[in-house]
């Protein structure tokens, strides 16, 4: 019996889960797992992980004491959350887990660089090498320059909402470890703007996106890893076959390990060594000029931020309504 897709996809490329769900992360085995405020809002709300919840809410009142108001409770176990369904998710993968900073400090460089320490520090606490986690920022200018100090510190970090080639050369160009380019979102954007309902997936321009990313960075030997992610469906995720890495959510993962057929390499360091692309250098202005040219980037990248800071305050409000029935 041949190989499904899942087998085949795992032999060129890393296979990384996009969940907070911890039985999903179990099934599909991935090396990595990735998780984000909607992703982490979504798993909070599942019955089966209300003692993380719990758990967490107990800790940041045990650690503030009785007299700290319900609010600075829930600020606190907030800010832990993320890391308490993290080290849930390290026991259960070998690799890394993506952990978001809060949307909200996005253009917000010292701010981001202050949060992404404390989160690392609250990894350490619990035992977790650094080299295990990746700290994810979303790919604003402010958000890149603050990930390359962390990255001097040896804080590794996952620069995501990434929608354009400026974004990924300012990332390469400063060393970040890791890049998600969004694919699903760009084809979100361009079915809106043009009318269509569908392309092919090679004419994907999410899958063009990546595949133009992919071939600049193997093309100039950076070493930024790229990992595709936002699938919309199956034939996005075969046309980045080779990728570093993909993140993929857990029902794509299930159709495909539930396909057989052939999956080749589309992506091959090779193959784009020879490509003819002109190299750019990325400095503030040209970063801005080249954001403000690219429509569809300046449009995701705000909807993004904006969709992660309102999944967050969602979450506060969560916390802040089972923090009261516990404390009842």
């Amino acid at each position: 019996m041949g190989k499904n897709l899942l087998e085949q996809l795992k032999e060129v490329t890393i296979v990384v889960a996009d969940t907070g769900d911890i039985e999903a992360i179990e099934k599909f085995t991935p090396r990595d797992a990735t998780t984000n405020p909607s992703l982490i809002t979504a798993a909070a709300q599942m019955p089966q992980y209300q003692g993380i919840v719990d758990d967490t809410l107990k800790g940041a009142r045990a650690t503030l004491g009785a007299s700290a108001s319900a609010a600075d409770v829930v600020s606190l176990a907030f800010d832990r959350l993320a890391v308490s369904f993290g080290l849930k998710i390290l026991e259960i993968i070998p690799g890394r887990v993506s952990t978001e900073v809060d949307a909200r400090l996005s253009f917000d460089t010292e701010a981001t660089v202050a949060k992404g320490r404390e989160l690392i520090a609250q990894y350490e606490a619990n035992n977790v090498n650094r080299e295990r986690v990746l700290i994810k920022i979303a790919a604003t200018w402010e958000g890149i320059q603050a990930a390359a100090v962390l990255e001097k510190e040896g804080i590794h970090c996952n620069l995501t909402l990434l929608f354009g080639i400026h974004q990924a050369i300012a990332c390469a160009e400063n060393d970040i470890t890791l890049i998600s380019p969004f694919v699903g979102r760009i084809l979100d954007w361009y079915k809106k703007d043009t009318g269509r309902d569908s392309y092919e997936p090679a004419e994907d321009p999410g899958v063009v996106s990546v595949t133009e990313i992919y071939n600049y960075y193997k093309k100039f030997g950076y070493k930024t890893e790229v990992m595709g992610a936002s699938f919309r469906n199956v034939g996005e995720i075969s046309e980045l076959a080779g990728s570093d890495l993909l993140t993929i959510a857990p029902s794509l993962l299930a159709e495909l390990q539930a396909t057989e057929g052939e999956l080749p390499r589309k992506l091959d360091p090779e193959k784009a060594a020879s490509a003819d692309i002109e190299k750019i250098s990325i400095d503030k202005d040209t970063f801005d000029r080249m954001h403000a040219e690219n429509r569809m980037a300046t449009d995701k990248l705000a909807e993004g931020i904006t969709g992660f800071a309102k999944a967050l305050e969602s979450l506060e409000e969560l916390l802040a309504a089972r923090l009261a029935s516990l404390e009842a």
